[in-house]
């Protein structure tokens, strides 16, 4: 069982004051009288390791409960009328025709509860930490439905502790990149993938701006786009790759205010083509920017627009309206541009094979510069697989203090393209810094390759010299930025074994450091997302809340980091309610209506909760956008 299975977060929901006729078997519904009876229950609840997790699993007709710590489970159903039973509840109670949803603690239909003597005995292992009991049945009649699992906790046959468990949405993750020494610091950002898939690029160097629009124009020119152009001083590079996100002012019709921006972008895209032959691979990208428009016209007298529908907002903004907001209005009209750039290669004809020649053969003649010039072209090769990686062992290169960059080059790019070479350009490196012992480019390279090889259990480490080896870095003029990126990794491997070992006291002391040393350098997308995940994998997931937050709030976010700030955050009746929230909600409907409405499944079919719809705001929300 992976630890997807078990990333299931439980929210409590107490509403004791109504149960519907059905069945309820032996269950004590307490009134006034709870705390009373519950003390013991409410007390283990309190007291649960954060750490722990619990959740309900279908295979086919039949539930489980699972659970990931046998001392707690043990501890909670100890005495003979401590006990648990489910709430079967299906999606259909929350049809968008239903005028008003019945607000019932039993939400659907109730199974015979099943008491600690059985739960203990029959509790059984299921892979590694991870324990599973049988606890009902689902009646034929619900067998094609789309249903969810609520748990009602039981002590001495009194309901203490009712919970609905949602989902969040997983994705790959990470150690975050530490990048390795070639000519200088080169990083290989991996795209975000919800799926099981590794997947990145190694990426030239990228430059993002935004691109103003003004009103009913859609054409741009190549000299408007010039002084851009040199501005970024691209005599050195090509564009390789542009993506492009357009954004229209919000009043008028939506159609046509998506035709014009593609329009826009597209004209954006051709000037700059203007000055290259090599063809641009572009994605573009329309919507309109409501993002801008209800954060920025809560400044204005019109912050009453903030609590309509879209349709509303468009309605009211036109005339004199829309005049008066066009102070506002026009910085909403732009393009956001992220160029990924390639250094211009004079050997980009030539096959790898004759560049290998070459490369020998100005290599054997001490010809250093140009050989690096070779090298780097023969990396390009490889990145646009024109060659296999065998290449890099053929490259003759002398072990002299003169080509030890070009060593070290050779070592770290083979690492980054393949981390299963890991162990092998580790003592590679070794033998290198015996070379040049003072370098602190293979020092650092040496220090990052160990970190990963930790992080795999593959080399036994002791973490006082690793940690001080990290630390001396800034003895040899690597960037502290770097150093703190590193130790963030140090601790995030550290936390996972610490975690491992259920050391949760030490375990929280390293995603403390992590919390409080992530600020110090730059991230990615996908180290967001991989900080994100492990936040909210390693028990607290307010942590992960705060590290997006601001994210959440640009119009620009990385889609799949924006799903997950919500797959965080929609559960937390506060901030959904809250016209803030909403601007959010509007970002996601806008870039993804259809990922959004899937939000709303069922856990088995991808979403965070279909119960989410007990909630009127987020029920008119739904209903608004993907019910249509």
């Amino acid at each position: 069982m992976n630890a997807k299975s078990l990333l299931l977060i439980v929210f409590l929901l107490l509403n004791l004051c109504f149960v519907t006729s059905q069945n309820t078997y032996d269950i004590v519904f307490s009134g006034s009288d709870r705390n009373e009876k519950c003390q013991q229950c409410l007390n283990i609840f309190r007291q649960m390791p954060k750490e722990v997790r619990f959740s309900i699993k279908r295979e086919r007709g039949n539930l489980y409960f699972v659970v990931n710590d046998k001392k707690w489970f043990n501890l909670l159903f100890k005495n003979v009328g401590d006990g648990i039973a489910v709430d079967i509840v299906l999606k259909d109670r929350y049809a968008c025709g239903t005028e008003t949803i019945e607000k019932t603690q039993i939400k659907g239909y109730l199974l015979k509860p099943v008491y600690s003597q059985k739960l203990r005995s029959d509790l059984k292992p299921k892979g590694e930490n991870v324990f599973r009991v049988h606890i009902g049945r689902i009646p034929e009649e619900f067998l094609n439905d789309e249903l969810e699992f609520n748990i009602l906790f039981l002590s001495n046959k009194n309901l203490c502790q009712y919970y609905t468990i949602y989902d969040l949405e997983s994705y790959p993750w990470e150690l975050l990149d530490m990048g390795m020494f070639l000519d200088s610091i080169t990083y290989n950002p991996k795209e975000i993938l919800s799926s099981a898939k590794e997947n990145f690029v190694l990426r030239n160097k990228t430059l993002k701006f935004e691109i103003p629009f003004e009103k009913n124009k859609s054409n741009y020119s190549h000299e408007d786009i010039k002084p851009i152009y040199d501005s970024l001083r691209l005599t050195d590079y090509d564009i390789k790759n542009i993506n492009i996100k357009a954004y229209s002012s919000i009043e008028g019709r939506q159609d046509r205010n998506i035709e014009l921006q593609e329009l826009r972008a597209k004209s954006i895209v051709s000037a700059l083509q203007s000055f290259q032959k090599s063809t641009i691979k572009t994605q573009v990208s329309s919507s309109e920017n409501w993002v801008e428009f209800f954060n920025d016209v809560k400044d204005t007298k019109y912050v009453n627009l903030r609590s309509l529908t879209k349709e509303g907002v468009k309605a009211k903004v036109i005339g004199v309206v829309s005049k008066e907001l066009e102070p506002v209005l026009k910085h909403h009209r732009k393009a956001v541009l992220e160029l990924e750039l390639e250094r211009k290669d004079k050997y980009k004809i030539e096959s790898a094979d004759a560049l290998l020649a070459k490369f020998n053969q100005v290599i054997a003649v001490e010809k250093v510069e140009e050989a690096k010039e070779i090298q780097n072209s023969i990396f390009e090769k490889l990145k646009g697989k024109e060659t296999e990686l065998s290449i890099l062992r053929k490259m003759n290169i002398p072990r002299q203090v003169k080509f030890a960059k070009i060593f070290n080059k050779n070592s770290a790019y083979r690492y980054m393209l393949n981390v299963r070479q890991a162990m092998i350009v580790y003592n590679e490196l070794l033998e290198l810094e015996k070379l040049v012992p003072k370098d602190g480019e293979v020092k650092y390279n040496i220090a990052a390759v160990k970190l990963k090889l930790w992080r795999f259990k593959a080399l036994e480490i002791n973490e006082i010299k690793l940690k001080n080896q990290i630390i001396v870095l800034k003895n040899y003029n690597i960037e502290p930025s770097l150093i703190s990126r590193m130790m963030v990794n140090f601790h995030i491997i550290k936390a996972e074994n610490l975690m491992r070992a259920r050391n949760y006291a030490n375990k929280d002391k390293s995603v403390v450091y992590i919390n409080d040393n992530y600020k110090k350098f730059t991230l990615s997308n996908y180290d967001y997302l991989s900080l994100a995940q492990f936040f909210s994998y390693y028990a607290d997931t307010g942590l992960s809340v705060k590290l997006l937050e601001g994210k959440a709030r640009s119009i620009d976010i990385d889609e799949n980091l924006l799903f997950y700030y919500l797959n965080l955050t929609m559960v937390n009746i506060d901030l959904t309610n809250d016209l803030n929230y909403r601007t959010i909600m509007l970002n996601a409907i806008n870039m993804n209506k259809e990922r959004f409405c899937r939000l709303f499944n069922s856990v088995e079919k991808g979403g965070i909760t279909f119960q989410l719809l007990e909630d009127d705001y987020l029920r008119e929300t739904y209903c608004e956008n993907c019910k249509n």
